[in-house]
């Protein structure tokens, strides 16, 4: 089994060459929403994130460079430039920039880019969707063949309407689709709208941070019922693992391990698709034999 994270951060601190947005400094780090599980304030970069994964067994990870940093992927590529076995990036993209429409015709030409990460937490971005202001950058997508990760907490309905539109074009709904300051009971509503997003065939599911949203220890047991409700609608092939590592109130290995062996109601041939194939299907990255 290959194991492949669906979700790291690797990052630079705020720079004069590499400047954060304005909003975002003085803050000691990053958190998407108040009451959500803060990363820690330190960067990470590629060397240190390459020596957790070795600890951890974690193979492969896919950067996703944090919002917080500004839309600049240059850290990201530069990480999985370092290590190109071990990284590959799904990229921050404006839609509404100048130019956005020809710079994604060459956006998986660029090495290591394996698709976009969007995000529609924060106001400025989630308007987007109530204006159908991007509705021709589903449609290139759709074309080009770029997946997408999706940051949609609240949103979910959206992704319904853009998979239905847009049959053809790849969605990753990140965290379980979950408001990221919600916590136990509080995630039901936002898991059963997840699992109505399972008829789409084109609509997975990223299953990170999943302790990040329990208030029980190790293996987080009232968070069993819920991923066996996702797995049994999404099946192996669409049920992604991911760490989100920086934020995460337990070890590496033991969100590894929760996957691996805590989930009785995963069948072994199923978990390598779980912990990495099927991920790796989705971005067009072929595993090593």
């Amino acid at each position: 089994m290959i194991v492949t994270d669906a979700q790291v951060h690797v990052w630079q601190a705020h720079s004069a060459e590499r400047p954060w947005p304005a909003q975002s400094l003085g803050k000691g780090g990053f958190v998407a929403v108040p009451g959500a599980r803060p990363h820690r304030a330190e960067p990470i970069g590629a060397d240190e994130m390459v020596a957790m994964m070795d600890a951890a067994g974690v193979a492969r990870a896919v950067i996703v460079p944090p919002s917080p940093a500004g839309d600049s992927n240059l850290c990201a590529l530069e990480a999985a430039a370092q290590y190109p076995d071990r990284f590959i990036v799904m990229g921050r993209f404006d839609p509404s920039a100048p130019g956005a429409r020809e710079a994604l015709l060459g956006w998986r030409e660029q090495p290591h880019m394996a698709g976009i990460r969007m995000t529609f937490h924060q106001p400025q971005w989630s308007r987007w969707l109530d204006e159908g202001s991007i509705d021709g950058f589903w449609s290139d997508c759709e074309r080009l063949g770029i997946p997408l990760m999706l940051l949609i907490p609240g949103r979910l309905a959206d992704v319904a309407t853009v998979a239905s539109r847009h049959p053809g074009l790849r969605l990753i709904v990140d965290h379980l689709g979950l408001h990221s300051n919600h916590r136990d009971t509080q995630c039901e509503d936002d898991i059963r709208q997840l699992l109505t997003l399972a008829r789409h065939p084109m609509v997975a599911v990223k299953a990170s941070a999943v302790p990040c949203y329990s208030t029980e220890a190790y293996p987080f047991p009232n968070f069993k019922p819920y991923l066996q409700q996702i797995y049994q609608a999404f099946g192996p092939k669409r049920m992604l693992w991911g760490s989100d590592v920086s934020r995460l109130p337990c070890s590496y290995r033991e969100a590894l391990e929760h996957f691996t062996q805590e989930l009785d109601f995963l069948p072994a041939q199923d978990l390598p698709w779980v912990m990495g194939r099927a991920l790796s299907e989705m971005l067009d990255w072929p595993q090593a034999a």
